[in-house]
């Protein structure tokens, strides 16, 4: 097998290559992993086979002498079509391994692409990386709907999805990320004294390039912004993240509502419907209440897993 470091050149071949992928995620595009290429030095892969066919590509950063994937995504690793069978996969390993070396990288950090994002049912990440002696350094907790399977809200949440309805809230998609932020930065500073991992400036930019993937949905009293969540939308799994809401809206079901109004209706025909870990301290804390409420919407614990190898 042949291994190229991405190059700006590679663009197009590289986004082609995860539009198609078993595992696709429209963040592993170059557009998204560029925005904070100040952040991290890019050394992303992609892997050839004999007859200099692209088989696979690897989202990466490199750190020192240890290569990541990616530092900044929530999860990396291989991106594969759908003729990848574990023998080819175990080889493909064998193939990146003995380039960092040959490239004097001396560990390997990989966060797995969790099942959900799969199209095809696979756990030949897992299986080889424990077959390679990699050692398990984290293990995260999401929690997610099987929107196929039957799944039903807990009385607390259905009460508050009644009430938030009985006072009049309207739930709508929204441009104005402006507004939304402020409501944001106030809600993560005065409950954990942090700001938006992305800045304003970020996500605009990052709405603009992928406007049919990231999307903000907010609950409106009139004209009074109550809360509101940004959904990253991907072919098989909806993600949700930057959630907040004002104290008025926490009191009367902003939220419940707008959950209620994304599994129900908007993506009802997605097979996965994601609120994201509730796991601090590489999955040894779990936040309780965190986890109680996206349970009450009948979601499940799904594993997010991070792997250590040493390749001297």
């Amino acid at each position: 097998m042949k291994t190229l470091i991405y190059e700006n050149s590679l663009k197009e071949e590289w986004d082609s290559f995860v539009s198609n992928a078993v595992n696709s995620h429209f963040f592993f595009k170059r557009d998204y992993l560029e925005y904070h290429s100040d952040r991290f030095s890019d050394f992303s892969l992609l892997i050839y086979n004999e007859k200099d066919k692209l088989v696979a590509i690897f989202p990466a950063n490199l750190s020192g002498f240890t290569l990541f994937s990616h530092q900044g995504l929530t999860f990396g690793g291989f991106l594969i079509d759908e003729n990848m069978g574990i023998l080819d996969y175990l080889s493909l390993f064998d193939s990146l391994r003995t380039f960092l070396k040959k490239n004097q990288i001396k560990k390997m950090v990989y966060k797995c692409i969790p099942f959900i994002y799969y199209s095809i049912n696979s756990q030949i990440e897992e299986y080889t990386l424990f077959k390679n002696g990699a050692s398990l350094i984290a293990r995260d907790l999401s929690a997610t709907i099987d929107l196929t399977s039957s799944f039903s809200f807990k009385n607390r949440r259905r009460r508050g999805i009644k009430k938030s309805k009985k006072l009049g809230l309207i739930v709508s998609e929204s441009q104005d990320y402006s507004n939304y932020w402020g409501l944001l930065s106030e809600t993560l500073n005065e409950v954990y004294g942090v700001n938006p991992v992305h800045t304003l400036e970020e996500i605009k930019y990052l709405h603009s390039k992928f406007k049919n993937n990231i999307r903000l949905f907010i609950c409106e009293d009139g004209e009074e912004l109550l809360g509101g969540v940004v959904v990253y939308e991907n072919i098989n799994c909806v993600h949700i993240q930057y959630i907040a809401a004002s104290t008025k809206g926490k009191r009367d079901g902003a939220l419940d509502l707008i959950f209620n109004e994304l599994i129900m209706n908007i993506f009802s025909e997605k097979q996965y419907f994601d609120f994201g870990i509730s796991t601090e301290k590489s999955g040894m804390y779990l936040n309780e209440g965190l986890i109680s409420q996206k349970e009450g919407f009948g979601a499940r614990p799904v594993i997010c897993s991070t792997y250590e190898l040493n390749l001297d």
